[in-house]
């Protein structure tokens, strides 16, 4: 298969972020070693350092500084739950670009707040994130607007691997990242970066068990959708496994895993 960005994608990204994402901090904490036990230690990466709590920030940015004059002018439009809507509206901001988001009908009233608070133009139509996606690319041919995929456009990606990027240089001795999946942004990133940087680093997925597309297609060695995505973990809800991220999450990563609601709850505390 042809990977979908190259190592030097990910540093060309990190030079345009640099001066407006520093590194995040990346710590350890002793009960949550003793919480995992088996003598694993536990490193935890601080996106909720990132200027907009997440690291889509970092997807963002990528995106909107690598936009030519006439594509900034003209605005950007992309489905979301959130963090990438949230990610688009601060980057659109630093470079001058409109950003038009769609989410769902009903989606979270404060991530739709701060989206806004950023500067996106909110557009609310569908019934999940896929059904988002539609209303984007039906608004791409309607207004001319330039569409980021959260997970099908490269420069999202490139964005997302510049965290770790920041691991590996962090941590001197790391055996595997986990990783979070919903479309699997971050997850491509970290083995592109492991590709280049650190071959024996193992790459884990997980999913919600209320929206396991990707982590079902994985297993299967084929594309599997699912007729729904639910779970409280909104911003990982999806269907559809992306185009571009799926091939290389089929072949890259070493395990995939699903957690349930509960779960992710016990976790947050």
């Amino acid at each position: 298969m042809s990977w979908p960005i190259t190592f030097a994608d990910v540093v060309d990204a990190r030079n345009r972020l640099r001066p407006h994402i520093p590194p995040t901090p990346l710590r350890s904490y002793a009960p949550l070693d003793a919480a995992v036990g088996a003598g694993i230690r536990v490193l935890v990466k601080h996106e909720n350092h990132c200027p907009t709590g997440a690291f889509k920030a970092r997807n963002g940015l990528a995106v909107m500084t690598s936009l030519g004059p006439e594509e900034r002018r003209r605005g950007v439009v992309a489905a979301t739950r959130g963090n990438h809507g949230a990610g688009l509206a601060w980057a659109g901001g630093i470079v001058g670009a409109p950003v038009t988001v769609c989410v769902p009908v009903g989606n979270n009233p404060e991530k739709n707040e701060a989206m806004r608070g950023f500067g996106a133009e909110l557009v609310e139509e569908g019934r999940d994130y896929d059904e988002a996606v539609e209303v984007a690319d039906r608004l791409v041919r309607e207004r001319g607007l330039r569409l980021v995929h959260s997970s099908n456009t490269p420069q999202v990606l490139a964005g997302a691997a510049t965290l770790s990027l920041e691991v590996v240089e962090q941590a001197e001795s790391l055996d595997a990242m986990v990783i979070a999946v919903g479309g699997g942004s971050q997850a491509v990133g970290a083995l592109t970066v492991a590709r280049e940087r650190r071959p024996g680093l193992k790459v884990y997925g997980v999913q919600a068990r209320g929206a396991s597309a990707i982590h079902d297609s994985w297993h299967a060695g084929e594309v599997r959708e699912t007729r729904s995505a639910e779970t409280f973990a909104d911003g990982i809800a999806t269907r559809k496994p992306p185009a571009l991220t799926y091939p290389a999450l089929k072949e890259g990563l070493a395990g995939f895993v699903t957690v349930d609601d509960g779960q992710i709850a016990a976790a947050l505390r």
